[in-house]
C-alpha cells in the first residue's frame, strides 16, 4: 500500500500545481531608480493557471490537481482489493461451516481473542448454548472449535481493516482537500456502505443463533440475509474499482460508431447476466445432466411456486448452470464482436482475458461439482467469479472512455 500511495504523495508535495492561489505580485516597475514599486494585479489574475479556485470570503481553496487524483485512484485500487479479500475469505468461512462460532458481536471488546484455557472453555461453553452446537457439532471438540472460531474472527478482523483503509484515507484526503465536490459524495457513499456492510454480518449471522423448535434442519443462516451481505459487498467492491479505474486509466481517443455503440450495450447486457449468478446451492454432482436428467422432477417442490426460486436448492443450482452457461455464450460473442472493431490494444487485452477467466470459471464450477465440492477448489471457484467480475468491468471501463 505504501508503494502505490507514498510515491505520487511525494510528487503532490514538491509540486507546485498544490499551491493556494495567491494574487501575485507584479513586477518591478522600470522608473529608473533605485527603489521598486509594485503595483497589484488586476481582479481574476493568479500566480498559478494551472489549478481552477474558488474564491470565499475567508480564503481560497484548490480543486485536486492529476496527481491528486491518481492518489486518491490508488487508494480506491487498495480499498477495492480489502473488499476482494474480505468476500475470499468470508466464502472459506462459509465453505468451513464458521460464520457461527462467534455467538455475539462487539466492535472493540472482540478483537482480543481468548488466550487462556480458561477464556477458551468459557468461549467454548457459550458456543455451546447455541443450535448449530446442539444439531450438527454436538461431539466437537475443545481444537476444533478453536479453528472455526479463528476462522470467523479472521473474517471479522479483515472486516475492521476495510472500514479503516476506507475511513482514515477518505478524512485525510478530505482535509487535504484533495477531493472534488462529486467525489466527496462518491466518498461518502463508500463509506457508509463499509459501515452498512458490518451491520448486516452481523444481521446475517444472527439469523443462523435462532432457535427453531419446529425444524430440525443443520443450522444455517437466512439465505436472503447471505445474499444481501454478498450482494452490498460486491456493489462495494464494484463501485470503488470502477472509480478507481476511472481516475487512474488514461482516456482514449477514437471516435463513436454504430458497431462500438452495439459492443458496448453487450458488455453491459453480458455482464449482468454472470453477476446474477455468482452464487448457488450444491445438490447433483454431475455434468452437464443433473442426475439421470436434464431437468431435474424436483424443481418445484415448493409451494408457491415462486419460492423454488430462493428456497429450493435444485432450483438454485438449476438457475446457476444456465446463468453460467449462458454467460460464457455471451462472453464468447462480445469477444468475436470485439475483433471486428478497431480498437486500442488495452481494451482488446481487455476482452482476451474476460474471454480466458470466462472459460476458466467455467471449468472451476464443473470441477467443484463433480469432486464433491472440496473446499480449496470451490474457494478458488468462488476467487475465479470475483476475477470475472473485475475483468467484466475493466472492459467496461475501457468502452466508456471512448469518448462521442
Amino acid at each position: 500500500m505504501q508503494r502505490l500511495i507514498l510515491p505520487p504523495l511525494k510528487a503532490l508535495t514538491g509540486s507546485q500545481g498544490l499551491r493556494l492561489l495567491v494574487p501575485r505580485a507584479a513586477p518591478r516597475a522600470q522608473c529608473g531608480c533605485s527603489c521598486g514599486i509594485r503595483h497589484p494585479l488586476r481582479p481574476g489574475q493568479y500566480s498559478t493557471i494551472s489549478e481552477v479556485a474558488l474564491q470565499s470570503g475567508r480564503g481560497t481553496m484548490t480543486l485536486p490537481s492529476k496527481a491528486a487524483e491518481r492518489v486518491v485512484g490508488r487508494w480506491l485500487l487498495v480499498c477495492s482489493g480489502t473488499v476482494a479479500g474480505a468476500v475470499i475469505l468470508g466464502g472459506v468461512t462459509r465453505l468451513t461451516e464458521s460464520g457461527l462460532s462467534m455467538v455475539d458481536w462487539h466492535l472493540i471488546k472482540e478483537m482480543k481473542p481468548p488466550t487462556s484455557q480458561e477464556e477458551w472453555e468459557a468461549e467454548f461453553q457459550r458456543y455451546q448454548q447455541f443450535p448449530e452446537f446442539k444439531i450438527l457439532n454436538h461431539d466437537m471438540t475443545l481444537a476444533e472449535f478453536k479453528f472455526i472460531w479463528y476462522m470467523e474472527y479472521s473474517h471479522r478482523m479483515w472486516g475492521r481493516l476495510v472500514g479503516l483503509a476506507y475511513i482514515l484515507p477518505a478524512a485525510y484526503f478530505w482535509r487535504k482537500g484533495w477531493l472534488s465536490r462529486s467525489m466527496k459524495g462518491r466518498v461518502l457513499a463508500l463509506c457508509g456502505l463499509v459501515c452498512f456492510q458490518g451491520l448486516l454480518g452481523w444481521y446475517m449471522v444472527k439469523s443462523g443463533l435462532e432457535e427453531k423448535p419446529d425444524s430440525h434442519d443443520i443450522p444455517r443462516v437466512s439465505q436472503y440475509r447471505l445474499a444481501a451481505h454478498l450482494g452490498s459487498a460486491l456493489v462495494l467492491y464494484c463501485a470503488s474499482l470502477w472509480t478507481s479505474l476511472s481516475l487512474l486509466l488514461p482516456q482514449h481517443k477514437l471516435p463513436e460508431t454504430r458497431q462500438l455503440l452495439r459492443l458496448r450495450r453487450f458488455a453491459h447486457g453480458t455482464a449482468g447476466a454472470f453477476v446474477a449468478g455468482l452464487d448457488a446451492g450444491l445438490v447433483y454432482n454431475s455434468f452437464p445432466k443433473m442426475g439421470e436428467s436434464w431437468i431435474p422432477e424436483d424443481l418445484f417442490t415448493f409451494s408457491p411456486i415462486l419460492r423454488n426460486v430462493f428456497e429450493n436448492p435444485t432450483m438454485v443450482q438449476f438457475d446457476h448452470r444456465i446463468l453460467g452457461i449462458a454467460s460464457v455464450t455471451a462472453i464468447t460473442a462480445l469477444y468475436f464482436l470485439s475483433r471486428r472493431i478497431p480498437l486500442p490494444r488495452r481494451t482488446r487485452v481487455a476482452a482476451v482475458t474476460l474471454l480466458a477467466l470466462a472459460y476458466t470459471q467455467a471449468g472451476l464450477g464443473i470441477s467443484t461439482l463433480l469432486m464433491y465440492v472440496p473446499t480449496p477448489l470451490a474457494a478458488t471457484h468462488q476467487s475465479g467469479s470475483l476475477a470475472l467480475l473485475s475483468s467484466a468491468l475493466w472492459l467496461m471501463n475501457e468502452l466508456r472512455r471512448i469518448p462521442k
